[in-house]
C-alpha cells in the first residue's frame, strides 16, 4: 500500500539539503504529512555550487531560480602541466549553456522554503538516533522522540540513516574534498587543474562574494593535510585569489568505485536513501546535485502508491540513476591518467568540436551513455578513439 493510504501519511525526512528539501516538498503536495529534521541547514558547502540547467529546470515550478544570487559562468579554464585551454560556455562560439554556480546556503534556503510553504514542519534539531521496522519509524533528537511510518534519509555522506539502517561508506567509496574559501573575490570563470599525485583535480568556483578553491581526491589516496598543501601551493604560484583572506574546510564526498553499485542496496522496511546518503555522487566530476534532487523526487513517488515502496524505489535508482553514475566510475580509471589528460588537453586545444562535447559535459548536458559516440563523430574521429580507448 502506498502513501496515499490512510495508514502511510506520516514521513520523517532526515537532511534539509536538496535531497531532503525536495523529497519533503515533494511529499507534502502529494498530501503526505512531512516532518524535516536538521540542525544545521541552510549552510555553505566546499563544493563547487555549479546548479546545471537539467537541476534548476527541476526545482523550477518551487523555487523563484532568477532571484537566487548567483553567478554565471562564461568559460571553463582546463590546465594541466604548462598547457592550458579555456571553453566557453555560451557567447559567440555557443557551444553550450552556461553555468550557473549558486551559494550552497542560499540554495539549499529556497527549497527549504518551499518545502516549508508546501506545508512541511521544519524542525531545526540535531537527529542523534533512528530505528526502523515493520511498526514504523523513529526518530530520537535532544528534545525528545518523534514517530513515523516511514524515514528519509538525506543527511549527507556521514548519514547517521545510513550508519544505523544500512552500513557506512567504507574509505574506497569516498573522496575528501578539501581547501580555503577566499573572500572577499569573485570571478566569471572556473578554473580546473589536472593533477596526478594523487589523481584528481584542483578547481576555483567563483560564488557572488567569495571562490571556493580547493582539491578532491579518493580518500584511500590521501590525507586533508597534505591535500591542503597542494592548494596552497597552487593558490601562491597562481593570480587566482590575491591578497584575499582564506578560509579553510574539509569535506567527504561519496565516490563509489565500479563494483561497489551491485552492492548498493539504499532502502529497506519503512527507510529510504537520498541524495549523498545513497551515493548519488558522479564519481568522476564529483557532482551531486542534481542526482539529490532526483533521488528526493523518486522517494516521493515510490511513497506516493504502490505495494512496496523500498522495491519500487530500488526500481527506479537502477533504472535511471544509476547506469550514469556507474559509467562515470567506469571512466574515472582513465581518466586521471597523465597519458589522458596529455591528449585531452591536446584535442581541446586543436578540436572546437571536442570543445563543445567537453562544454555539455560539464553543464550537464552529455551523458555518459552517448559520450563515446559522440566523441567518435566529431570530426577528428582518431582522436576521439584514441581518448575513448585510454578512458575506459
Amino acid at each position: 500500500m502506498g502513501l496515499m493510504s490512510s495508514d502511510r501519511t506520516d514521513v520523517a525526512v532526515v537532511g534539509a539539503g536538496p535531497a531532503g528539501a525536495w523529497a519533503a516538498y515533494t511529499l507534502a503536495r502529494q498530501g503526505a504529512r512531512v516532518t524535516l529534521f536538521d540542525g544545521s541547514h541552510p549552510r555553505e558547502k566546499p563544493c563547487g555550487g555549479g546548479v546545471t540547467g537539467r537541476a534548476l529546470e527541476r526545482v523550477a515550478p518551487a523555487v523563484d531560480v532568477d532571484g537566487l544570487p548567483a553567478v554565471t559562468i562564461d568559460s571553463v579554464r582546463f590546465e594541466a602541466g604548462r598547457q592550458a585551454t579555456v571553453i566557453a560556455l555560451g557567447g559567440d562560439e555557443r557551444l553550450a549553456p552556461r553555468l550557473t554556480v549558486v551559494p550552497r546556503a542560499a540554495f539549499d534556503a529556497a527549497l527549504l522554503a518551499a518545502a516549508q510553504r508546501a506545508g512541511v514542519r521544519f524542525r531545526p534539531e540535531r537527529v542523534t538516533g533512528v530505528d526502523a521496522g515493520h511498526a514504523g519509524v523513529t526518530i530520537a533528537t535532544r528534545s525528545g522522540c518523534h514517530r513515523a511510518d516511514w524515514v528519509i534519509g538525506a543527511d549527507g555522506a556521514t548519514s547517521l540513516v545510513r550508519r544505523r539502517l544500512y552500513r557506512p561508506f567504507a574509505r574506497g567509496e569516498l573522496s575528501i574534498a578539501t581547501g580555503y574559501y577566499a573572500r572577499g573575490c569573485t570571478s566569471h570563470e572556473v578554473v580546473v587543474r589536472f593533477t596526478f599525485d594523487p589523481p584528481g583535480y584542483l578547481w576555483s568556483f567563483p560564488r557572488p562574494d567569495h571562490l571556493a578553491i580547493g582539491i578532491c581526491a579518493q580518500a584511500d589516496d590521501a590525507r586533508p593535510g597534505p591535500l591542503r598543501g597542494v592548494v596552497a601551493d597552487w593558490i601562491a604560484r597562481s593570480s587566482i585569489a590575491p591578497d584575499a583572506p582564506f578560509v579553510p574546510y574539509t569535506w567527504p564526498i561519496p565516490s563509489l568505485p565500479l563494483d561497489a553499485w551491485p552492492r548498493e542496496h539504499p532502502a529497506g522496511a519503512r527507510w529510504m536513501l537520498a541524495g549523498d546518503a545513497a551515493g548519488l555522487v558522479d564519481p568522476l566530476t564529483r557532482e551531486g546535485i542534481y542526482f539529490a534532487l532526483e533521488s528526493g523526487a523518486l522517494a516521493a513517488w515510490a511513497l506516493g502508491g504502490g505495494d512496496d515502496p523500498s522495491a519500487r524505489y530500488l526500481d527506479r535508482m537502477r533504472d535511471e540513476l544509476w547506469p550514469e553514475l556507474s559509467l562515470a566510475a567506469r571512466f574515472k580509471a582513465g581518466f586521471y591518467r597523465r597519458r589522458f589528460v596529455d591528449l585531452l588537453m591536446l584535442a581541446l586545444a586543436d578540436s572546437r568540436r571536442v570543445r563543445a562535447v567537453m562544454a555539455d559535459l560539464v553543464t550537464g548536458r552529455q551523458p555518459y551513455a552517448t559520450l563515446k559516440r559522440r566523441l567518435v563523430g566529431t570530426f577528428e574521429p582518431g582522436l576521439a578513439w584514441r581518448l575513448m580507448r585510454i578512458a575506459t
